[in-house]
């Protein structure tokens, strides 16, 4: 795969594929790659998807809707098998938990806790900024804390895969990692630089 120039003299050296299953946020997250020096594929092919270095699984929609594009395509059988850096962002992050309470769903089973909806007790969905605290992951290489943008209803309860929190009513997962896989509940490609700074470290990886 040929890469895009390298930015400030700095040489940029990997293959990104973008899982493409329809999900809405998908040109969003290739226009933040490329602005990183990297050349980022949208993709469903399951050996392009195997042979990449990076691979990044977005979402945004339904759950139910999306599970079922991925298991009407084998997607969902080929996720969990990857064995490079995989990074999932928002409904993606939620697909590779165990099940959502959206539509009933099961997902992937890659991050062991189930995700369950906000409680009327606060504005849903939560749109907007918060603040990431208790960050502990090289996701997070050069950041303490930071300010990053979100838009959804249902949320990851706090678990052992838990590498990043957010209050909003309570506190919740805002991101989560199991060996070499990652997610992110906010919008890396919408987080301005703390976005940026998150989506490098995953490249870097």
């Amino acid at each position: 795969m040929r890469k895009n120039p390298p930015i400030s003299g700095e040489l940029k050296g990997a293959d990104v594929v973008i899982i493409d299953y329809g999900a809405g946020n998908i040109q969003s997250i290739k226009f933040a790659i490329q602005r990183l020096g990297y050349r980022a594929e949208l993709s469903h092919n399951v050996a392009e998807i195997l042979s990449a270095d990076k691979v990044i699984f977005p979402g945004v929609g339904e759950a139910s809707s999306a599970m079922k594009k991925l298991r009407e395509s084998g997607l969902d059988k080929v996720i969990p098998t990857l064995k490079q850096p995989v990074l999932g962002i928002c409904l993606g992050m939620q697909l590779m938990c165990n099940a959502t309470e959206e539509g009933n769903t099961k997902g992937l089973g890659i991050f062991d806790v189930d995700v369950v909806r906000f409680s009327n007790a606060v504005k849903v969905p939560q749109i907007g900024w918060n603040k990431i605290e208790n960050l502990r992951s090289d996701l997070f290489q050069n950041l303490s804390e930071g300010y990053i943008y979100l838009v959804h209803s249902y949320y990851a309860p706090r678990c052992n895969n838990t590498i990043a929190t957010c209050t909003y009513g309570m506190e919740y997962s805002a991101a989560l990692q199991k060996d070499n896989f990652y997610g992110t509940q906010f919008h890396p490609e919408k987080s301005s630089t703390v976005g940026e700074r998150i989506l490098k470290n995953f490249l870097n990886l």
